[in-house]
């Protein structure tokens, strides 16, 4: 945990998870997470102790209520950022198609790159390429930023 969190150190941890397997609600380095626990687990090393544990959750989680929790989560925790302001270790949210509620996380590297899980694949570093930037619902940046 950092008196003083950088951009560059939140790229730095998120890069280190480059590789964990994809596993479903987990949250750990090097065993497996999930989109969000990649969020999660890269809060716990640059902010700190998570502000909030997410209830458990299915894979179609979000279809099933309708509402938007990842993005509620988000906005308690988070500092929203405009979508043609995202830095390096800002937050991702997207929507798979317009009218669907938020449903996965990445976290941006300020390179045009961003980094996430998805199933069936390990942590990977892709483009923020059109088509996900069409999918962009929302931006946030983690608190304590000093750069």
């Amino acid at each position: 945990m950092s008196q003083s969190l950088t951009r560059a150190a939140l790229v730095t941890e998120t890069r280190s998870w480059i590789g964990t397997p994809y596993r479903h609600q987990g949250s750990l380095k090097g065993i497996g997470c999930d989109c969000l626990g990649l969020v999660r687990g890269v809060w716990r090393v640059c902010v700190g102790r998570e502000p909030e544990l997410p209830p458990p959750y299915a894979p179609d989680w979000a279809e099933a209520t309708g509402a938007d929790t990842l993005i509620a989560a988000a906005m308690r925790h988070l500092a929203p950022v405009d979508g043609e302001h995202i830095g390096g270790g800002d937050v991702l949210l997207f929507r798979w198609r317009d009218g669907y509620v938020a449903k996965h996380a990445a976290i941006a590297t300020g390179e045009g790159t961003m980094i996430h899980a998805h199933d069936g694949a390990a942590v990977c570093e892709v483009s923020l390429s059109p088509w996900w930037r069409r999918r962009l619902a929302a931006a946030f940046r983690f608190p304590g930023i000093a750069d």
